[in-house]
């Protein structure tokens, strides 16, 4: 009920929508360029509740990060610019969630449940010099990040589950990173969560701006009559 959870977008990939500022160190001001298509009810007809408007199930959310800092920023800086592809039902694909990141050095694949990272090193002109043509076998680096022992991943040296890459809510790290942060205030008296409660604001921030969005084109195409 999208009254009760600000609807997909917000619900289901706020945590997204974090992860673009925890991997760029970047914001998106106010929705500023925020672009969104999506479809509805493809895969929920069979429920028995149904709404007005049907559940938005699949979407395409693109968004401009800009520095954090104006400072930093000169007329040479350009946004980087972040992607969700949403899709809620793709159950028994190879990998049920992936975070991409590409730029001119090379790219950087992450995939759950597989919970391995790939690292690949964009070939240099002294390795693929004609680029009229695809790069030679030899000039392709790939390194291979195995992170499936979480003790060894967050340096925790206490039994933990592994996190299995599924809706089971909150993961048993996220706890621990909890946990933490509560035994130190006992001892200091000073709060510093892993994330804090700006971080969710603005995660639900960017939610509702490509939520807005998709609202804009869906009134623009004549799919909805009524607003936001």
């Amino acid at each position: 009920d999208k009254a009760k959870t600000g609807d997909t977008l917000v619900e289901k990939c706020c945590h997204f929508f974090d992860l673009f500022r925890l991997i760029t160190h970047k914001e998106n001001y106010h929705g500023r360029g925020v672009q969104a298509i999506a479809q509805r009810g493809i895969n929920y007809h069979h429920e028995e509740l149904h709404y007005s408007q049907p559940i938005l199930d699949s979407a395409y959310v693109v968004m401009p990060m800009h520095d954090r800092h104006p400072h930093q920023q000169t007329k040479m800086s350009s946004p980087t610019m972040a992607c969700l592809e949403l899709c809620m039902f793709a159950e028994g694909s190879r990998h049920q969630e992936e975070v991409i990141v590409t730029g001119t050095k090379g790219r950087l694949e992450a995939y759950l449940p597989e919970n391995k990272v790939y690292y690949y090193r964009r070939p240099d002109l002294d390795e693929w010099e004609d680029r009229s043509v695809p790069p030679p076998p030899s000039s392709i680096h790939q390194e291979v990040f195995d992170c499936s022992d979480v003790k060894d991943v967050h340096g925790i040296d206490t039994e933990m589950p592994t996190h299995g890459g599924y809706h089971y809510s909150s993961t048993a790290v996220e706890w621990y990173h909890l946990l933490q942060a509560m035994e130190r205030f006992r001892h200091t008296g000073s709060w510093t969560p892993q994330v804090s409660l700006m971080d969710g604001v603005r995660a639900v921030e960017l939610g509702l701006a490509a939520t807005k969005a998709i609202y804009r084109t869906e009134k623009e195409s004549g799919i909805v009559d009524d607003g936001e």
